[in-house]
């Protein structure tokens, strides 16, 4: 199982940014996943999830209005579209899937920093 995220970068307050996860090595459409967040000095958070067909969707309170999170299960992607950004959203972006074959798996993050 690889989970690639690609996509961070530094924005301004008010700003938005993108992020993709390439997955590969197992069976996307039947699995939901899920996008998680960790700040400096501060446990890792659940920001978004999405169902295995991409119906169902649930966010973080603290961001909910601001961030999407969508899928293609022919591109095996799932991206989390991010507007509005404020610092406190400053933090490394995980890509996270749970399967009972593949176990849990995590990408390698990347860094999302809102400063101006």
């Amino acid at each position: 199982v690889q989970l690639v995220e690609s996509g961070g970068g530094l924005v301004q307050p008010g700003g938005s940014l993108r992020l993709s996860c390439r997955a590969s090595g197992f069976p996307f459409s039947r699995y939901a996943m899920r996008w998680y967040r960790q700040a400096p000095g501060k446990a890792r958070e659940l920001v978004a999830a999405i169902a295995n067909a991409g119906g169902s969707t649930d966010y973080a309170d603290s961001v909910k209005g601001r961030f999407t999170i969508s899928r293609d299960n022919v591109q095996n992607t799932v991206t989390l579209q991010m507007n509005s950004l404020k610092p406190e959203d400053t933090g490394v972006y995980y890509c996270n899937c749970v399967t009972l074959a593949y176990g849990t798996n995590w990408g390698q993050g990347t860094q999302v920093t809102v400063s101006s």
